[in-house]
This record gives C-alpha cells, structure tokens and sequence, in this order.
C-alpha cells in the first residue's frame, strides 16, 4: 500500500504598508503555503529586493521545498525595493563613499518595528521556527547588517552574491581593505549574536579584481566575511556555509537556482 504525498499549494497575497519610518508606502508579496492548521512548525523568511523574487517561479519554488514536510511551514515576504533603494539599502548609520545608504537606519527600523509586526498579526498564529532575513547583492547587504543587529528578532542570514564590497572610501582616494564597512561593523560589534549564516557567490558576478590575485572581488570579499566571523567563534559548516556556484552570474536565473540550497540549509526544509 502506498501514502500520495499531496504538494503544498501556496498562494500569494500582495500588501501595501504606509512606513512612518520611510515615509512612503512599502509593496510586500506574502507567500504562505495554504491549509495551515497552527499545530505546525511555522518559521519566517524575510527577502530583500522582493521585485526580483517577483521575477522567479517562488510559488512551485517554495511547494517543492515543503515536499515530505508535513509538520513544517515556510512563509515568505518578498519586500518590493522603492525608487530609493541605494540610499535605503546599505548599513545602519554608516554611508558609503557616495553616500549611499543614508537611510538604511530608518529602512531598518521599517522592517523590524513596523514590517515584522504587521506580518505575525496578519499569520495570528506562534512563530515557533526560525525567523530569517536574506537578500540578493545590495539587499543581501542590507539583510546581513539589520539581522546582524537584531538577533532578538532574527535566527538566520542569507546573501545572494553580496554587496560586501561596500566602503568608507574610493579605491583611487588610498582604500585599503580596511575600509569596507560591514567587515569593520562585524569586527567591531562586541557580542557574538546567536545567528546562522548562508553565503553565496557565483564565479562570473563580476569581472573586478581589485588586488589583482585573479579571484573577483565578490569572491575575495565575502571570503573574508567568513573569515571575520570564524574569527568571532562562529563554526563552518554547522553556524557558517558557503555555497559558491560555477558560472553563477550577478543575476535572477542564479539566485532562483541556488534558493533551494539555502531553503534547505537555514529552515531545514
């Protein structure tokens, strides 16, 4: 006699938030698998560029993740990026060179005082799992840095080829490597927030190679990101991963065929 294992359907419903904080309204695409009960393990995503998640199959993507998982339920907000994503997106309180990123302490506060407590009051059921946030380049920046702050609120990190790149300084005004601000902001905060990490890296994202060692600065700098939290007392593979994809490229069709991986690494699915 054989059990069918029905898939999970999942549905997605479109929201708009009027952020005290951005001082704008904020689209956001929720994908919940349908049928939930309240007796499963409910865990959280928060992504990151949700106008990019728009752009991949993440309905089938997030069924087929639930294959076999009868007591687990993933639910996922995609944050659609405003028209002022580069100063929005970056880390808190600390532009860059340009000055891009002025905002991010105010994006932050969006997700966390505003963004998080609209979602669990419209699931109105125990969110017993995980809580993640992850993004793709700039946005896997962005997620990394408000996590990173916010272990009370957030179990898990993901980025899709990440902007860690992000510096205090231009590379033609004396930059050393010491001038890339998350790397300093990990280094610098004095507690080791309980945290898991996934990061990922294509070997086409880009052809820059800054210190000329044949290795692409996305590579080299989110390396040296693993570097800086195994140098905190995180431990490899158990608390940090590092998925890097041959041919992988800085785009959608790569994030969407690695997003299984990382589904299955963060919430165990």
């Amino acid at each position: 006699m054989y059990t069918s294992i029905l898939p999970v359907k999942v549905n997605t419903v479109h929201f708009t938030i009027a952020s005290a904080y951005l001082k704008r309204e904020v689209e956001i695409d929720m994908y919940q698998p349908e049928g939930i009960l309240g007796n499963e393990k409910i865990e959280l995503l928060f992504l990151n560029d949700g106008q990019d998640v728009a752009k991949m199959n993440f309905e089938t993507l997030l069924s087929e993740a639930h294959q076999n998982k009868r007591k687990h339920r993933l639910i996922v907000i995609a944050i659609k990026a405003g028209t002022d994503r580069l100063m929005e997106y970056g880390v808190a309180d600390v532009p860059d060179f340009k000055g891009r990123g002025a905002k991010a302490k105010f994006y932050a506060d969006f997700v966390v005082k505003e963004l998080v407590p609209f979602v669990k009051k419209k699931i109105a059921m125990p969110i017993v799992g995980k809580t993640a946030f992850a993004g793709f380049s700039l946005g896997g920046l962005s997620a990394f840095d408000i996590a990173w702050n916010h272990p009370d609120v957030f179990d898990a990190i993901g980025v899709f080829s990440g902007a860690f790149w992000w510096r205090k300084k231009d590379l033609t005004d004396g930059y050393t490597d010491a001038d890339r601000i998350l790397h300093d902001r990990i280094e610098k905060t004095s507690t080791k927030p309980e945290m898991k990490f996934w990061l990922m890296t294509g070997t086409e994202d880009e052809k820059a190679d800054r210190n000329k060692n044949l290795i692409i600065d996305s590579i080299d700098d989110t390396i040296d990101v693993i570097k800086a939290l195994v140098k905190k007392g995180y431990k490899r593979p158990e608390q940090v991963f590092y998925f890097e994809k041959v041919g992988g490229e800085h785009n959608v069709p790569t994030w969407e065929s690695v997003m299984p991986a990382f589904l299955n690494w963060a919430f165990e699915v």
